[in-house]
């Protein structure tokens, strides 16, 4: 009986967490090079919506050189000032955010990093029920430190602008410009790529090809704000 206590204390305090910290860093290095085609959250999606005839998934894959640097100076302007400077966590955000919260009772806000929102969508499940928010809160963490460490910053962008949720079954900016403009993501002009940032974080709610006044009002934000921020260097030398 000892043994067998020992052997399952041995499992579960030693070999598995180590065969999953191995499996986390093979999967980082291979998506450091790889596409990534499927996502825990295009899983989930598909299984809400397995009764809706209608319902597909549509993702495609573009790398970064082929996407107009627009769009990631939009997403940046709209999703994280300070992407390039980061280390994939906002913790002065986060403890301004805590300080509000104690002061005045606010409601805790998301301020979640494009680096956290890409190591979300591509490595957890999006539970937002307690217990599990916490537990994919540390997995999400864990991940982000890693693919800032491994990936670095243009990789982390070129996979958040190929996974990110922008409608219904639509995935990635492949899919998005070609649903919501009919053009490739090479093509899509400062306006539109403002538009696809303004709809984050609630894409299924809010359409860039026919916008209310909330994407309306928000792209203006968005376009103007573009020019005040600092980008990394490789923003500006994509064409």
């Amino acid at each position: 009986m000892k043994k067998g206590r020992r052997r399952i204390l041995l499992f579960l305090l030693v070999k598995l967490p180590l065969a999953l910290i191995a499996l986390s860093l093979f999967l980082v290095l291979v998506f450091k090079w790889m596409p990534v085609l499927y996502t825990p959250l295009m899983a989930k999606r598909s299984i809400e919506y397995r009764g809706d005839k209608d319902f597909r998934t549509r993702h495609r894959w573009v790398a970064i050189e082929k996407i107009s640097p627009d769009l990631v100076r939009a997403v940046i302007a709209s999703e994280d000032n300070n992407f390039g400077s980061h280390d994939g966590f906002e913790f002065g955000e986060m403890r301004k955010m805590l300080r509000e919260h104690r002061k005045t009772g606010k409601k805790i806000r998301g301020c979640s990093t494009i680096s956290q929102q890409t190591a979300k969508n591509v490595f957890t499940f999006a539970s937002g029920k307690a217990p599990m928010v916490w537990v994919r809160k540390a997995v999400e963490a864990y991940y982000t430190f890693l693919i800032e460490k491994v990936w670095g910053k243009e990789r982390i962008m070129e996979v958040y602008l190929n996974v990110i949720e922008y409608g219904k079954g639509v995935y990635g900016i492949g899919a998005a410009s070609e649903k919501y403009f009919g053009k490739k993501p090479s093509q899509l002009t400062r306006t539109e790529c403002c538009r696809l940032a303004a709809v984050l974080p609630d894409p299924l709610h809010r359409n860039p090809a026919d916008p209310g006044p909330y994407v309306i009002r928000r792209t203006t934000q968005v376009s103007s704000l573009i020019d005040k921020i600092a980008y990394p260097e490789w923003v500006g030398a994509k064409e």
